[in-house]
């Protein structure tokens, strides 16, 4: 059988009660906290700017990777350019942009 006996006073007794009504209560609020709608929102907010912030600097990644790529072909190793290549895509430019502007002035007159 086990010994039920407590030595302690009743004012540690009392002492010992108000300590753990203080550490529920202190539980309690955080529960509290924990479960409020704004916290809830607020968390959701910030799990939601995190995915978009690493969402975006994954797209900044993938796009750096494309410029640098297109513009090694434009681009030699001491950064002159290739007019082998920068010739015929400049003619072509312009030769679209004429295109697209004498069909813009038959449409008119």
């Amino acid at each position: 059988m086990a010994d039920t006996s407590d030595t302690r006073t009743p004012a540690q007794i009392e002492a010992d009660i108000r300590r753990r009504r203080e550490v529920l209560a202190e539980t309690l609020d955080e529960i509290g906290m924990r479960v409020h709608p704004k916290t809830i929102v607020g968390d959701a907010r910030a799990k939601v700017a995190a995915n978009i912030d690493h969402t975006v600097g994954r797209a900044y990644v993938q796009v750096n990777r494309v410029v640098s790529e297109v513009r090694a072909q434009f681009v030699d190793e001491d950064g002159a350019p290739r007019l082998e290549r920068v010739v015929p895509v400049a003619l072509l430019a312009v030769g679209v942009v004429g295109l697209l502007t004498l069909g813009a002035r038959r449409r008119k007159g």
